[in-house]
């Protein structure tokens, strides 16, 4: 992973935008958790074909009128040219520079794909209607986008991302470190040279990650599934493991090169605290 070294560390965390005020109240609680650990900026999720759209907006905002570096996602599937157009605009006039550009899914039961059909034309036209204005990261899959006929043709389309424009890339999670490591050697072999942070999700409740992994392809490899099945419903039991899990997986890849880390926190600050700690970043 020598690309990967040339590129200084960055860590941050994610947040999906909360539904009322009581959920903006406990968001607030746990990004101000977060900031004592000082991550360079907050990403906000954007639900699918938009559906979230006011809502990450107004979170961003939140974020970045508090002081601090926010980085919205924005997905294309199911969007026009005009309506990315009037949410790049607004980002622009309120001083937002990064964005997390992604394809996204469509909401369930719709068939209208939008006028940009993969996040490669996003990319793209996010740079012709912006130029270099935006810091433009991009998703990448170690363990390949569920959707994709091969691993060769998943990693032609991150190609194409990174030729559109892409500035650099965070990872979906994953637990086996090879995974990681051969795709950056893959990356390196087709002269692929960005900052690739892995993504990575903290373990606190066995049944929601099976559920998230089923959904996104994420894999749960068979000696961690089985060991985390035989704690039932022992949460306690459950957390510390998986801290002592994520922790070492985070520390190998930090010694191999990796260039920071993307804390997916499903808007808890403990778990990511807990990690953050152990590896001694809060000391950074």
């Amino acid at each position: 992973m020598q690309s990967q070294r040339r590129h200084p560390r960055i860590f941050s965390v994610e947040f999906f935008p909360p539904k009322n005020a009581d959920g903006i109240e406990k968001l607030r609680q746990t990004r101000n958790e977060l900031i004592t650990l000082n991550p360079r900026f907050f990403s906000v999720t954007y639900g699918a074909g938009g559906s979230t759209r006011e809502r990450t907006m107004d979170t961003v905002l939140d974020i970045q009128n508090a002081g601090y570096n926010a980085a919205p996602h924005l997905s294309c599937i199911g969007s026009t040219r005009n309506g990315i157009r009037e949410i790049l605009n607004e980002y622009r006039a309120h001083g937002i520079r990064h964005i997390v550009a992604l394809r996204g899914d469509l909401p369930s039961g719709t068939r209208d794909v939008g006028e940009l059909r993969y996040a490669n034309e996003l990319v793209e036209f996010i740079r012709a209607e912006t130029g270099d204005y935006f810091h433009i990261e991009v998703a990448a899959y170690p363990e390949f986008h569920p959707q994709a006929p091969s691993s060769v043709a998943d990693l032609k389309n991150f190609k194409r991302k990174v030729a559109a424009g892409a500035n650099s890339a965070i990872t979906q999670y994953f637990y086996n470190f090879d995974s990681y490591a051969r795709f950056i050697e893959s990356c390196e072999q087709m002269d692929v040279n960005i900052p690739i942070v892995p993504g990575i999700m903290p373990i606190t409740n066995f049944t929601q990650l099976v559920r998230f992994s089923d959904l996104c392809g994420a894999e749960i490899p068979r000696w961690l599934r089985r060991r985390l099945e035989g704690f039932a419903d022992d949460l306690d039991s459950i957390r510390a493991f998986g801290l002592d899990v994520v922790t070492e997986l985070c520390r190998r890849l930090l010694e191999s090169g990796a260039p920071g880390l993307h804390f997916y926190t499903m808007n808890q600050s403990a778990p990511t605290r807990a990690i953050w700690q152990a590896l001694g970043l809060a000391n950074l």
